[in-house]
């Protein structure tokens, strides 16, 4: 049973590894703090926050956000560490509320890593305080606990850490603000959390590779399972554990908002479908969740009605073969007569079969119907009408849209195929003729300039989707042959400079953000994030790297190979547009490099399967539909907040 606490009450903790979840409403810093026995903190090396946010035992949220999920392992924290402190505060900075009285109540829930609820507490009571101690776990005799604490403080950040006994509380309270404002404390993401002995599962939404097995259930962290072969495994997972079934949408741990009551249906009919009837605790993500539920249902709904088919036509091949191995059988018409019972009986158990199915798809199609038009941008098909009043956002979104699934049984109900942001992989646009029969039947040329084509879409909608200055677009185009297709991108100014031609260019650009990435990782594991160089652009990179490997030679590959492996974790992320084929002379080199990306086709292709009987999905890229201009007018739009942003 979980406990609701008022400020001032305890609770003791049935387990020591845990999950504190905070909703707040609107953005909000989340920190923790390390006490001994006497709740001392003894220094920085103490304090979990943004630009710092891990510590043994200890891991907060990167970024200023209105959601949070607080790891902690109580076991694993520092044998001094008495007490864990988890703080929160308002960002500062114009049109931001100053005070906690000026917004909802924020609501701290104390989970297990199952995500089942041991306490929660309502910070009621907020006046002028921007920052405020919400809960600690405490050890007292052997025995954690956690308090309701609730304690404001008006001098904000600053005063809540010199009450915490910092000698040097304001100098850290500002970089804190500093890195939060800066958007560093994204460019560094965390890997996934799983309860002990269970293998890490990987994001909501259904995240392809080359020949992948998609992933079956949601956790904390994006980072999708290395690729394998296109086949699944059916009751066990690829280590030989059972596979976990459940997502999103049937997970009541945390409460979220009210989803939106159903329509009222006929006596006897479904619910009609509502767009956000997911948990979840905004819109979007109740969204994603529902995304994620689809792709599950039409999975195993294609899944009962292709066993079920299977089971028909071996029940008739047994039937027969017990009939005619029998010689009296062949005396008269018995074998006729057995052989078409076996065949109706076939047909009735296939049209039953083919009824329950076509029962399923429809309401499915209904709730395609419903949620597609509902969409956030970042999930939405370019043909959607929220694009037409798109504006530059000043979040980063859960997730992004990047093209949509299907199964033949009926190719016309598409399920958004969604990707976790910040992104853990980078991206391949597969532009080889090889790698399957669609491609196979379109020419060399229009395959890569689809292939381009789909590549540039991709990076205009990771534009999109962030705040201004925080995601920048680098091109290497050694011979210029991407130039079409990249028109959109030079010409609206979006991109920091032109494309990267020569070897020469090459060089440069694979130099500037190798430096980047070892400046940064080294100042993570140091502590030491403020003594980056000020010329250090801390927000999201992408690399787009076309007509590969031209142009490229074996330090060049090099280092490409090192961005697509050390990159995703501190903000550089990775997009090839190659055809496998022509960097064959590297032989098995390669083979990481093309293994760590995800891999997508500019021409739809079955080359994904589902964690649970491996359907071959056809993935689908995102297309401009013709005649429009909403690339163009999304770009003007990304420039214009970005040349803003400068004066």
């Amino acid at each position: 049973m979980t406990a609701e606490l008022v400020r001032g009450q305890n609770h003791v903790l049935p387990r020591t590894r845990l999950e504190i979840r905070v909703s707040a409403g609107t953005p909000v810093i989340a920190g923790a703090t390390l006490g001994d026995e006497r709740g001392t903190v003894r220094g920085v090396e103490w304090i979990a926050h943004p630009s710092s946010h891990r510590l043994p035992g200890l891991e907060v949220s990167r970024q200023a956000a209105a959601d949070h999920r607080l790891a902690v392992d109580l076991d694993a924290l520092p044998d001094a560490a008495h007490r864990v402190t988890v703080l929160l505060a308002l960002p500062l900075g114009a049109g931001r509320p100053g005070r906690f009285g000026a917004v909802a109540a924020p609501f701290v829930a104390v989970t297990g890593l199952d995500g089942t609820e041991i306490a929660t507490y309502t910070l009621t009571g907020l006046d002028t305080e921007s920052a405020v101690t919400a809960v600690e776990l405490y050890r007292r005799q052997g025995v954690w606990k956690v308090r309701a604490v609730g304690q404001g403080y008006a001098a904000g950040l600053a005063g809540m850490l010199a009450d915490q006994g910092l000698p040097e509380a304001a100098e850290l309270a500002a970089a804190i603000q500093e890195a939060v404002a800066s958007g560093l404390a994204r460019s560094v993401a965390p890997p996934p959390r799983t309860p002990e002995g269970e293998r890490v599962r990987h994001p909501a939404g259904p995240v392809p590779t080359a020949g992948d097995t998609l992933p079956a259930a949601p956790v904390p962290g994006p980072s999708p399972a290395p690729p394998g072969e296109r086949t699944a495994p059916q009751g066990a997972d690829a280590a030989g554990g059972p596979i976990d079934y459940a997502h999103p949408r049937r997970q009541t741990s945390a409460p979220p908002p009210p989803p939106p009551a159903a329509s009222p249906a006929a006596p006897g009919q479904p619910a009609r479908p509502v767009a956000g009837d997911a948990t979840g605790w905004s819109m979007d993500e109740r969204l994603y969740n529902q995304i994620w539920g689809m792709f599950e249902d039409l999975a195993r709904a294609v899944a009962a009605h292709r066993s079920a088919v299977d089971f028909a036509e071996s029940r008739m091949d047994q039937e027969l073969e017990r009939t005619l191995s029998d010689p009296r059988s062949r005396i008269g018409g018995t074998g006729d007569r057995a052989r078409a019972e076996a065949m109706a009986k076939r047909e009735e158990l296939t049209a039953r079969a083919r009824e329950a199915l076509d029962r399923d798809l429809a309401q499915l199609a209904a709730e395609s119907d419903v949620v597609e038009p509902a969409l956030p941008a970042a999930y939405a098909g370019w043909d959607n009408p929220v694009w037409h009043g798109y504006r530059v956002p000043m979040e980063i979104p859960m997730a992004l849209r990047i093209g949509d699934l299907h199964l033949p049984e009926r190719a016309g109900l598409r399920i958004p195929l969604l990707v976790r942001l910040p992104l853990e992989r980078g991206i391949w646009v597969d532009s080889g003729r090889t790698a399957s029969e669609a491609a196979a039947a379109t020419g060399g040329d229009q395959l890569r300039r689809l292939a381009m084509e789909t590549a540039v879409a991709l990076a205009v909608r990771l534009l999109a989707v962030y705040p201004a200055h925080e995601f920048s677009v680098h091109v290497i185009d050694p011979a210029g042959s991407g130039a079409g297709a990249l028109a959109p991108l030079v010409a609206s100014g979006a991109l920091d400079g032109p494309p990267a031609a020569g070897a020469a260019g090459v060089s440069s650009v694979l130099a500037r953000l190798t430096r980047r990435v070892d400046l940064v990782q080294m100042a993570v594991r140091a502590g030491a994030a403020a003594s980056l160089p000020p010329d250090l652009d801390p927000g999201e990179q992408l690399l787009m790297v076309h007509d590969f490997p031209h142009g490229f030679d074996d330090r060049a590959v090099t280092q490409l190979r090192y961005l697509a492996d050390e990159g995703p974790s501190v903000g550089v992320h990775l997009m090839m547009v190659a055809d496998r084929e022509d960097a064959r002379a590297y032989g098995p080199v390669l083979d990481p490099l093309w293994r760590s990306l995800l891999r997508v086709t500019p021409v739809a292709d079955d080359h994904l399967a589902d964690p649970w009987v491996g359907h071959a999905w056809t993935y689908e890229p995102l297309r401009i539909p013709g005649g429009s201009r909403v690339l163009e007018q999304v770009l003007a739009r990304v420039a214009a907040a970005r040349r803003d942003g400068r004066h």
